[in-house]
């Protein structure tokens, strides 16, 4: 297991004290009662976390889970439908696709640097920014190349060849929808496991990178700028992240790993 900083521990990133130590309680209680099942059933890959399945071998993995038809996993939203119309009209490989899930919220000062660094990035971008945004956009904001909608078919946008790379807040679900799609990946992460994945995608599969904060605790929009400069320009890593894409998907064809897994399991029910 590779090293960790104690201060991304999930307990202590959960928002409030006394919510991190409920969900420790319980993933305490679930842990402990390993032994009453047969199988867990995980959305994963052996490709991506060897060493998590094998020091726990009752772990069956059956990703990626992904819908392509029907709402994207963990919706809570009304899907903006126009944003693939839009896709349609930019260059392949040209799109920044921000976007950072159901929870995750922002202050005014850093809602300004983001606005900003995607101004500077002079690249278009499709940006997921929910009905319940209370911000404002700062008056500097051009926004001339892009689109914001108040949430997307994400699935559908990451499959869509004009996307180059995914600003994600690093929730297992998208993570899984980016890797699936050979998307680069530029992580943010908001709280709980989000830390780890981060770390998980830049460190061990490095098809990633991630965001550096400033005094203030701020990613700055210059910092915001550098980051996808380095990923346009890097071929290397756009090679990892192809290659990882072809290794996840061919879990979930016939006879791959994952679609085994899950075979043996609904035989295993009908038993």
């Amino acid at each position: 297991m590779p090293e960790m900083d104690t201060e991304d521990f999930f307990w202590l990133n959960m928002g409030h004290p006394l919510t991190g130590k409920k969900v420790l309680k319980y993933l305490e209680h679930c842990t402990r009662n390993l032994h009453l099942t047969e199988w867990w059933l995980c959305n994963t890959t052996h490709e991506l976390e060897p060493g998590t399945l094998s020091f726990v071998p009752k772990i069956l993995p059956i990703g990626p889970l992904l819908r392509s038809h029907t709402k994207s996993m963990g919706q809570f939203w009304e899907e903006d439908l126009s944003c693939m119309s839009w896709l349609d009209q930019q260059p392949h490989g040209s799109v920044l696709y921000v976007a950072f899930g159901s929870f995750t919220l922002f202050d005014q000062n850093q809602f300004n640097e983001l606005a900003l660094g995607l101004n500077l990035t002079n690249r278009p971008f499709l940006w997921v920014v929910r009905e319940d945004n209370k911000l404002e956009y700062p008056n500097e904001f051009l926004g001339s190349k892009g689109k914001i909608v108040g949430w997307a078919p994400q699935q559908k946008v990451l499959n869509h060849p004009a996307i180059a790379c995914f600003v994600t807040h690093c929730g297992w679900n998208s993570i899984m929808e980016g890797l699936s799609n050979g998307v680069l990946l530029l992580c943010w992460p908001y709280f709980a496991d989000q830390l780890y994945n981060k770390t998980h995608i830049c460190d061990e599969l490095k098809v990633g990178l991630g965001f550096e904060k400033d005094k203030n605790g701020l990613v700055s929009r210059e910092v915001f700028k550098m980051k996808v400069e380095q990923f346009f320009n890097d071929e290397n890593i756009k090679s990892r992240s192809m290659g990882l894409k072809e290794k996840v998907m061919n879990n979930i064809a016939k006879g791959g790993p994952s679609y085994e897994n899950l075979d043996r399991i609904v035989k295993c029910i009908k038993e």
